[in-house]
Formats: C-alpha cells, sequence, structure tokens
C-alpha cells in the first residue's frame, strides 16, 4: 500500500517530549513493514518500544513490525509550514510475522544519492549502481525517489531476483518507453517477465516519482485494517490480544504513552 499524504498546513509542532499533537492517535500493527518518508514538513514518532523521534526531511522512519507495535505519528512541522510524505506498507514472510520489532529513522544527510546528469535518486532501500539505501525490512524491497529535471532520460533497470515493479508520479510528467505517458497520481505496474529495463523522460514541468520493486512471495494472507497474519486464527488472535492488553508482546517496560515516564 502506498498512501499519499499531503501537502497539508501544519496545525503547529510539537517535539519529543510531548504527548500531545500527533496527527495519527496511537493505534497498532503486526505481520507488516511500514515506510514513513517525509519529502516537506518534520517527521514526528512514537512507540511501544519507547522511541520518541522528530526527523527532518526529505527522511523517514522505517519499522519492521513482526509481533507488534503500537505507535503515533506526526504533529513535528512548525505551524504554516506543510507536511507532504508517504507511508508504505508491504507484507512480511509469513514466516518472520512473529518477529521481535525492529525500527530506526533516517535523517536526510543520511539517504545516500546517486547523482544524475540532469537529476538525482535518494536510495532509501536496495541498492542502484552499488549505492544501498539505509532502510532495514523483512521483505526484499528497493524504494527510490526519482528527480529529473525538464526533458532528462534516466534509465531503469529491474534488479535481479525482483518480480514485480511499480513507478508512483506525484510531481509533473514523463513518457516511459517513448509512448506512455505517466501523470503525477498515476502508477505504472511493469510486466517484468520481459524487458527487465524502462526509458524514462520527464516532461516540460520536471518529473519526481517514486519506485517500488520487490520480489513476490505468492503466500497466502489475511488482513484486516492494521493487522497483517497468516491465517484467519492467527487474525483473531491478534484482535483478542490488543483488546486484552497483550500485543504488542515485546515493549518497553514502562508506560511508553507518558514520556513523563521515560527512565532518565
Amino acid at each position: 500500500m502506498c498512501d499519499e499524504f499531503g501537502p497539508t498546513p501544519s496545525k503547529g509542532a510539537y517535539g519529543d517530549d510531548s504527548d500531545e499533537g500527533f496527527d495519527v492517535p496511537w493505534h497498532p500493527h503486526h505481520g507488516m513493514d511500514i515506510l514513513s518518508y517525509i519529502i516537506e514538513g518534520r517527521g514526528r514518532h512514537a512507540d511501544s518500544m519507547g522511541n520518541r523521534e522528530t526527523f527532518d526531511s526529505p527522511g523517514f522512519q522505517w519499522i519492521s513490525v513482526g509481533s507488534g507495535i503500537e505507535h503515533a505519528e506526526g504533529g513535528g512541522t512548525p505551524l504554516g509550514q506543510n507536511t507532504h510524505g508517504f507511508q508504505i506498507w508491504m507484507r512480511m514472510p509469513a514466516e518472520l510475522m512473529e518477529n521481535d520489532p525492529e525500527y530506526g529513522v533516517v535523517n536526510p544527510d543520511e539517504i545516500p544519492v546517486v547523482q544524475l546528469d540532469r537529476g538525482q535518486v535518494r536510495v532509501i532501500s536496495g541498492a542502484v549502481d552499488d549505492v544501498a539505501g539505509p532502510a532495514r525490512f523483512a521483505v526484499t524491497a528497493q524504494i527510490l525517489d526519482v528527480e529529473l529535471e525538464a526533458g532528462a532520460e534516466w534509465m531503469y533497470a529491474c534488479p535481479e531476483g525482483m518480480d514485480n515493479a511499480m513507478f508512483y508520479a506525484f510531481k509533473g510528467s514523463a513518457v516511459l518507453n517513448g509512448g506512455t505517458k505517466l501523470a503525477a497520481r498515476q502508477v505504472c505496474r511493469f510486466d517484468t517477465s520481459g524487458p527487465r529495463a524502462a526509458s524514462v523522460v520527464a516532461g516540460e514541468e520536471g518529473f519526481r516519482m517514486m519506485v517500488f520493486t520487490g520480489k513476490m512471495t505468492r503466500e497466502d494472507i489475511v488482513w484486516h485494517g492494521p493487522f497483517v497474519c497468516s491465517s484467519r486464527a492467527n487474525l483473531r488472535s491478534c484482535f483478542a490480544k490488543f483488546q486484552t492488553g497483550e500485543l504488542p508482546s515485546k515493549r518497553a517496560d514502562w508506560d511508553y504513552k507518558r514520556i513523563s515516564q521515560k527512565p532518565k
């Protein structure tokens, strides 16, 4: 799943030391990898592992949820500035869905950038030209932020071993493989059984897109709301555990919703 949010004017900024102002209040997840990528404004996050962080744009947080987390997000952008970004959900392989959760934040100067003749590629996960992104997921994925000047051409090559490739355009437009136009708010999914390269030529206003490429697991899954599970029994168990306070099972040993309780 790819959810683009914004650009939306901020109602005010809150920091790591506040329990207030989360745009998205506390909620759980299970069995997925999550990327929250902010391209305008300031990201903010709190979770059941005790993490409390803000980060500048373009920057991101990654979470390999596994057996479960509870978190809250947003409210870090100063008043009057825009928040604009993406939240990406990726289903985990079933055998890894009960792993302990993991989390990281990556600030702008920590995102590797591949410079093109007339553009650039920010490498979030996977690799481009042997430049590897810092996000760590249970699922194999290449995620890129590609920005091209007007008229610039870029050749995309699908990595070996991956069989699911999509472009999501969010600024300007481009022509793919000499014929197909891709405009903002459109997505293109490729048939990777054929040629594994694609030509991208930016339109007269330039072009920016997210690239999502991965390896399909082809496993059956059951999901509802924030829970992705391997079976209906697993799904029922997740809801029951959350309702009785047993999920997340791996959590901070203090009241993580109250920053005043965090150990010094």
